[in-house]
């Protein structure tokens, strides 16, 4: 209910808007004061302009966008062998570019694929990939220029090794004399193709002293390796391991022949991860498993025991704690029904019972290719499964696309598509607080304005900064880039910014707080 209007107003407050009324009016008619009107009023100040909008600076976006680059049989990269150091480069500036343009943070780059290196080694010879000969020097050091670009582009590089296979049958006459199974012969077994057998210590001892070496001389964000333990069923049926079996039980070994091969496979995990961070404690270990564990798990699962075939107890390395990331192949699509993509993905997250990173493979190279290819919409479809998947306890939080050339060629638009749609916007990988909880400080933070161009200049408060991510809003929508900290100056455009924001992050992914400029 309305109350009604006062009857009477008390003396002072009507002089005083009595005199409200005529003071501009006495002081309009003796000349000065206000100017008046084209209709003798008096002529109001401008308003004052509008505030600027409120800065909120949203919470940093976490996923982790992933892409498999293979150099086994020059899948990937190079194309071939034999190309000149200024091609070879130019082909894998082309592929990080292709990742950066897609909307990835990462790429998972093969160093070792057979007891080999793209990379020089006193342990190992050069690959064959790069120049057709085994221990030919290609006149440059390839991982070392895959971390500068990578790191340029804000892309993390992850070195990814093969620790038991040695090469192709038809390499026995063709390795090079540093090639360890050249060196140690009696710890090679021929079955399908060339392998380190799994159950000689002095096998383990040399893929360590490898991958030690890699994660001392070069800043790579990851360790990773795939599924080949011992040989698929499909190429080898009878591992010829028992002399190594043998002197195992004379030696009072009590295991069966399965549960010891996968002991061997345990071993070897276990200590991959436990040495890489004796090396280097923030860095990644990652391992990509086949995708299914053992068939009927989840139920109605089927194919490829890989626990009882190629004797990897990959949930145990999972459960165990013995990864940082665990990237299982889930190379069958959403549809399928013995292998069904959205029951694998969920039951590998109901497993993650130490809360590591979930981030499956997915197979982008089956696109339109081979006996089962995928829809053009396949993969989008599963990342997006993938992220609904985040909001679980141990639930999956990225997804790594194999292969980089399906990538590069775009196969059925689906790179684009994502670089349209969910990778839009862009992300860094979630953090590892397991490895480091402890956020770096905040960068100090200087802008020099400029009419097309910003420019930021950052300096970090902490030694332990890995990166620098920088955002900024531009009518009304945010971008950022990611560059290392190495890196002390950024260029953004400068049309519509109305905020820059900084953050220092560290090489577990724990990000600072906000370093903000407004103009």
């Amino acid at each position: 209910m309305m109350r009604p209007l006062p009857t009477k107003v008390p003396r002072a407050r009507a002089i005083g808007w009595m005199a409200s009324l005529l003071l501009p009016l006495l002081v309009g008619a003796c000349g000065g004061g206000s100017p008046t009107s084209p209709e003798g009023g008096v002529a109001l100040p401008p308003p004052p302009p509008p505030p600027a909008p409120a800065l909120t600076v949203p919470a940093i976006t976490r996923e982790f966008r992933g892409m498999w680059i293979a150099t086994v049989a020059n899948i990937d990269w190079p194309s071939r062998s034999g190309l000149t150091a200024a091609q070879q480069q130019a082909e894998l500036g082309l592929l990080l570019d292709v990742a950066q343009q897609t909307g990835l943070n990462a790429v998972v780059l093969q160093v070792r694929a057979a007891g080999d290196a793209i990379y020089p080694s006193n342990l190992e010879p050069w690959s064959r990939v790069l120049t057709g000969t085994q221990g030919g020097d290609p006149g440059y050091d390839p991982l070392a220029f895959a971390v500068q670009q990578a790191r340029l582009r804000g892309i993390e590089l992850h070195a990814w090794f093969n620790p038991f296979r040695a090469g192709n049958l038809s390499d026995t006459l063709r390795l090079s004399p540093l090639h360890f199974a050249v060196r140690r012969p009696d710890l090679v077994r021929k079955c399908g193709q060339l392998w380190f057998d799994p159950g000689e210590t002095a096998v383990h001892d040399q893929a360590i002293a490898v991958v030690r070496d890699v994660v001392q001389r070069y800043d790579v964000d990851a360790v990773h390796i795939d599924d080949f333990f011992y040989p698929y069923p499909d190429t080898c049926t009878n591992f010829p391991d028992s002399a190594t079996f043998g002197r195992y039980v004379r030696g009072g070994g009590t295991l069966s022949l399965g549960d010891w091969r996968r002991d061997n496979v345990n071993r070897f995990v276990e200590r991959l991860y436990r040495e890489v961070h004796t090396v280097s404690p923030l860095a990644k270990v990652g391992v990509s498993p086949f995708g299914i564990w053992r068939p009927g798990n989840p139920t109605g699962i089927v194919g490829l025991d890989a626990f009882a075939s190629i004797y990897a107890d990959s949930r145990k390395w999972l459960q165990s704690g013995w990864v940082d990331y665990f990237a299982p192949q889930l190379y069958w699509s959403i549809a399928s029904s013995g292998q069904s993509f959205p029951a694998l993905l969920g039951w590998w997250g109901q497993q993650n019972t130490q809360r590591r990173h979930l981030w499956p493979g997915l197979a982008s190279y089956r696109i339109g290719t081979g006996t089962s290819p995928y829809a053009n919409g396949e993969i989008a479809s599963q990342i997006a499964l993938v992220r609904d998947a985040t909001a679980t306890a141990g639930g999956a939080s990225g997804s790594i696309l194999y292969n980089g050339s399906s990538v590069k060629n775009n196969l059925g638009g689906f790179a684009a598509g994502l670089a349209a749609g969910l990778y839009a916007n862009g992300a860094i990988p979630p953090a590892s607080p397991w490895l480091d909880a402890a956020p770096p400080s905040a960068p100090t933070l200087s802008v020099v304005a400029g009419a097309t161009t910003h420019t930021v200049s950052l300096a970090s408060g902490s030694s332990d900064t890995w990166w620098y991510l920088v955002r900024w809003r531009a009518n009304g929508s945010w971008r950022q880039r990611l560059v290392p900290v190495t890196q002390r100056t950024v260029d953004v455009p400068a049309s519509g910014v109305d905020g820059i924001v900084a953050n220092a992050v560290d090489r577990a992914g724990n990000a600072s707080a906000d370093a903000v400029w407004r103009p």
